[in-house]
């Protein structure tokens, strides 16, 4: 394509249309329709030169005046709080339900690869001591040691905001790092099946395992449920990297993104729930069978929001996306 005629071929409808937006909302009805018009065959010029005779100056040029022409077509529209209540009714629990085939297996092999280090640690004293001295191993699994009283270190309140910061913190990483082919997501994974894995191995050398599990499960179980769809659902970004699909991999990945985006937040309040069980409930003096009743509850109510909710949503045709008025415009591709 000879950029040079193509240019003076169509710079007129681009002037038309740079004047005609520049007259903000007072256009009649022939104009409106004209601006329109304009803006579909501007966006298609744009497309063509992208494709075609890529030219850095003139696609900034055409870029900016597409953008202003979509904005005055479309409108702008401010959220509401329909747009709350649709993402928690249907937006996240189905984009939690429509990523399962990821994070379901990712907690099941991160949950085997916990109990494995933690049995591996348990039966191996040399593995122990090099972990830490006797004396302090001891100071953490004695009744009363540092894994019984660090739930109860710090006021409930400050320590529930403290470990939802830090659990939302985790999520977000796994969500936005998964586009680098997932491998920062299971680096963070293995850290926290580590972490898991000595608490079990520790505590089960003690043969104080029961008291571990009595404190870990009221509220690990809602906690590691979110992490693990985090962890999964940045997989899945990971290999949209490697295979799109039948789209293009721009708006794979950009479907995906605006996904992910939409879980962090609400994986946040999810991880919320379990921080106030983590304060509150864990390091409370009610019995154990309580705490671990609370937190089975909270795990199956989460599981039944996403399996309910969401699969009805999904089989609707909810994909967890931002509405199609609200996403960038896609110009079409050259043939």
């Amino acid at each position: 394509m000879d950029l040079d005629v193509y240019v003076t071929a169509h710079r007129a409808e681009w002037e038309r249309l740079d004047h005609l937006l520049g007259r903000g909302g007072k256009l009649s009805g022939a104009e409106a329709d004209e601006l329109v018009a304009l803006y579909q065959r501007t966006a298609t010029h744009l497309s063509l030169i992208q494709s075609s005779s890529p030219d850095p100056m003139l696609t900034a040029r055409l870029t900016q005046l597409v953008a202003r022409a979509r904005a005055t077509v479309t409108g702008t529209r401010r959220a509401s709080w329909r747009d709350a209540v649709r993402f928690l009714t249907a937006g996240f629990p189905a984009a939690v339900y429509r990523s399962r085939r990821w994070w379901i297996p990712t907690a099941l092999l991160s949950t085997l690869l916990g109990v494995a280090i933690g049995w591996w640690i348990a039966a191996n004293p040399e593995v122990q001591a090099s972990i830490g001295a006797p004396a302090e191993l001891r100071a953490m699994t004695r009744p009363g040691g540092q894994y019984e009283t660090y739930y109860s270190s710090h006021p409930a309140a400050s320590f529930a905001a403290q470990v939802w910061t830090n659990n939302a913190q985790a999520a977000a990483v796994c969500l936005v790092l998964g586009a680098f082919l997932g491998l920062p997501v299971l680096w963070i994974l293995f850290l926290n099946m580590l972490n898991l894995g000595v608490g079990i191995g520790l505590m089960s050398a003690a043969g104080r395992l029961d008291t571990f599990l009595g404190l870990i499960l009221p509220h690990g179980l809602l906690e590691l449920t979110a992490v693990f769809v985090a962890a999964g659902t940045g997989l899945k970004l990971g290999w949209t990297v490697i295979d799109p699909g039948p789209t293009t991999r721009r708006a794979a990945l950009a479907q995906q993104g605006r996904a992910a985006i939409g879980m962090a937040i609400g994986l946040a309040l999810v991880l919320f729930v379990s921080g106030l069980i983590e304060g509150f409930v864990t390091p409370s003096g009610i019995p154990t069978w309580a705490r671990i009743t609370i937190g089975v509850v909270a795990e199956l109510a989460f599981l039944a929001y996403v399996y309910v909710l969401g699969g009805r949503a999904a089989r609707a045709g909810e994909t967890g996306d931002v509405d199609i008025a609200d996403r960038s415009a896609e110009l079409p591709t050259a043939a």
